[in-house]
């Protein structure tokens, strides 16, 4: 019985998104129809096998997919991990020598799926998104699909690069628990590897939100306006994608499956804290970017009224020595002060006193 919960950037600005025509492959198709949506297409299919024990290390490439069923002798893990997606039939056959539902390997091929949980009578199998920042600022995406079997675990991938060096390393460097235990404590490893890139995702947006904000307060620019506006859209795209791993683990915890024991189930608790504090960091980034856009009009308003301000001081001195110079340049023949020798000068001076005492009087107001 099957239970079943469903939890454009940087290559694109974030992610790849599938084209509209992509997308359109799968309409109309029956559910199970395997059908690649994705941008990594032509790329082989590569599979490779991890077998170890606390004594013995193997590692090879495998080339019988019949060999797949076979799960790895007595004590022994094995981590099967599959590069390359977009070769349907390979996919189609890979997961029926595994012994998957087609359902389950549509959903590894649905590189655009959300992440989910499904559980089977004898396996486990999740989607999530690997995150992981280039150091410039940019986010790379990747789909990643993890199935746990008894004494194995697959993992499906679109491409070579991923987020599981340090769990490659205990493994190889025979560092801490990961092989004295069985292929639960494997699959929670892999998933830990994950979520912790999630928090150099964060510190990465972090970085571009206390940089656009002094931005902004320097000099906010209307290109400001359209690097805040990408960030925005950024933070939802991977709010969407983080959100749901929580309530993904909190299934893995709650599962009464006997392929997680209880041990592992202790260290999934772990995983799902650090879900929580994701999820209420990117909360607050979320907050903090549509906050940007406020900062940015409110900084742009306080330099146009600081504008308005200069020219309207600079308007009301010159309306008084505007209104001295009307009354001078009328054309009336009896005006005593234009026989007078010193008049122009007079009126100049004139002039000069009421420019010298308005400025004073804004200054002691302080409006300059």
């Amino acid at each position: 019985m099957k239970k079943s919960h469903s939890i454009v950037s940087n290559l694109l600005r974030i992610g790849v998104t599938p084209s509209k025509s992509q997308r359109r492959r799968k309409l109309g198709k029956a559910p199970g129809t395997v059908t690649y949506l994705g941008n990594r297409e032509g790329l082989a299919t590569k599979v490779t096998s991890l077998v170890y024990d606390d004594a013995d290390l193997v590692k090879s490439t495998v080339k019988d997919i019949h060999s797949l069923s076979s799960p790895p002798g007595p004590g022994k893990t094995q981590w099967i991990n599959v590069i390359g997606l977009s070769d349907e039939l390979q996919m189609v056959e890979i997961g029926n020598e595994s012994g998957m539902s087609s359902l389950v390997v549509e959903d590894i091929v649905n590189t655009e799926g959300r992440p989910k949980v499904d559980e089977y009578e004898d396996y486990i199998f999740i989607v999530l998104k690997m995150l992981n920042p280039n150091g410039e600022g940019k986010i790379l995406k990747e789909h990643v699909a993890l199935i746990l079997r008894p004494g194995q675990v697959f993992v499906y991938q679109e491409i070579e690069a991923d987020v599981f060096d340090g769990v490659r390393s205990r493994i190889e460097q025979h560092s801490g628990r990961i092989r004295t235990r069985g292929a639960d404590y494997l699959f929670f490893a892999l998933i830990d590897a994950i979520v912790d890139h999630y928090f150099l995702v964060l510190d990465s947006l972090s970085a571009q939100l206390d940089s656009l904000e002094i931005e902004i307060y320097r000099d906010p620019h209307p290109d400001i306006l359209y690097k805040v506006q990408q960030l925005r859209k950024d933070v939802i795209k991977i709010r969407g994608w983080m959100a749901p791993v929580r309530e993904l683990i909190t299934r893995l915890i709650e599962t009464e499956s006997p392929l997680i024991s209880k041990d592992t189930r202790l260290f999934l608790r772990d995983i799902h804290d650090h879900t929580i504090e994701i999820n209420e960091t990117l909360h607050i980034q979320r907050e903090m970017a549509f906050g940007l856009m406020e900062i940015y009009m409110s900084n742009v308003s306080n330099k146009m009224n600081e504008v308005m301000k200069v020219l309207t001081i600079m308007a009301s001195i010159f309306i008084p020595l505007t209104f001295l110079a009307g009354i001078y340049g009328m054309n009336f023949r009896h005006m005593p002060e234009l026989e007078w020798e010193y008049g122009y000068y007079g009126v100049l001076g004139l002039m000069l006193v009421i420019f010298v005492l308005m400025v004073l009087y804004f200054k002691k107001k302080r409006w300059l």
